[in-house]
């Protein structure tokens, strides 16, 4: 008999859309299959759907706050039932921007340097600008600590700066990166198993929002990666070291920079979309695994304790 599954999707973050698109995407798989599958919206009313309807799976299709930070899933690890993706603390880490750099840093994973800047009373402190030159230098990336699918990320030039700087003034603090150039690449990893990698081309400015989601952005999709081989196991290495280092379960993707010979690790994601534009999908077809076989996979990882 095929199992009940709960897909949530959707929620309160600024990636809901692209959250309803992945739920959507893993619904119409599961379906073909003949899997008994509902798609929930994590709302006060959460655990009473959860009760009801018996899942023996919770597929957590959400990205974003509250989704893919720790709590959602401390209400799942509360309701003892299994779900998929990173538990509570991995989660947490992994989304926190600044505590996973710290972890990359203390176990010499290469990761842009940063200023962490807090905002006092609304106001900027223009020191900030002589600050960032002298650690940084220009063009420097602004981004908010825990915000995922490159949302409110600027790179900025001295001229504009304070100006962009001013657009995250309500997440009270954020990072101020080294801006890496070169080559975008994206490692997936599936439990135990180095997956694979893709690179990107967009042809925006950097792999921003619209470059991720919007089709019309043209993004060029490289696989196989043109690299040695020993690159290539290089940065696959970096990405399950760093996988296991933040204590990941299931899929993660982990996006990295390729600049005169190095590899700089920006972030682990631990809830990579699943819908025909994205990246872990595109990596485990190459690697032989069909769409259906890759959640079928997330779903048998499932565990009530993550």
């Amino acid at each position: 008999m095929k199992k009940k599954i709960l897909i949530l999707g959707g929620g309160i973050s600024k990636e809901r859309l692209i959250s309803l698109e992945t739920a959507k995407s893993v619904f119409k798989e599961l379906k073909k299959k003949n899997y008994t599958v509902i798609i929930c919206e994590p709302d006060g009313n959460l655990i009473n759907k959860i009760k009801k309807f018996k899942p023996d799976v919770v597929f957590n299709a959400l990205h974003g706050q509250f989704g893919e930070d720790g709590y959602i899933q401390i209400i799942l690890e509360s309701q003892k039932v299994k779900y998929t993706h990173s538990g509570v603390l991995a989660s947490f880490i992994a989304m926190n921007k600044e505590i996973s750099k710290k972890i990359y840093i203390k176990n010499k994973i290469l990761t842009p340097k940063y200023i962490k800047f807090k905002f006092k009373d609304n106001e900027i402190d223009k020191n900030i600008i002589i600050k960032t030159q002298k650690k940084l230098k220009f063009p420097a990336v602004i981004k908010p600590i825990n915000e995922g699918s490159s949302v409110n990320v600027y790179i900025c030039v001295k001229k504009n700066f304070i100006q962009n700087l001013k657009k995250l003034i309500s997440y009270k603090e954020i990072l101020i990166e080294e801006f890496i150039p070169g080559r975008e690449i994206q490692v997936a990893i599936l439990g135990k198993r180095k997956l694979g990698a893709i690179e990107l081309k967009p042809k925006r400015k950097f792999y921003d929002y619209e470059a991720k989601y919007n089709e019309k952005a043209k993004t060029k999709h490289i696989i196989p990666v043109d690299l040695s081989k020993k690159n290539l196991q290089k940065v696959m290495n970096i990405a399950f070291k760093a996988h296991k280092l933040i204590g990941c379960r299931g899929v993660t993707r982990s996006d990295f920079k390729f600049y005169k010979g190095k590899f700089f690790l920006l972030e682990t994601n631990t809830q990579p979309g699943m819908m025909k534009l994205s990246l872990v999908p595109e990596i485990a077809n190459y690697a032989g695994m069909t769409f259906i076989d890759l959640i079928e996979w997330i779903l048998k990882d499932a565990s009530t304790n993550r």
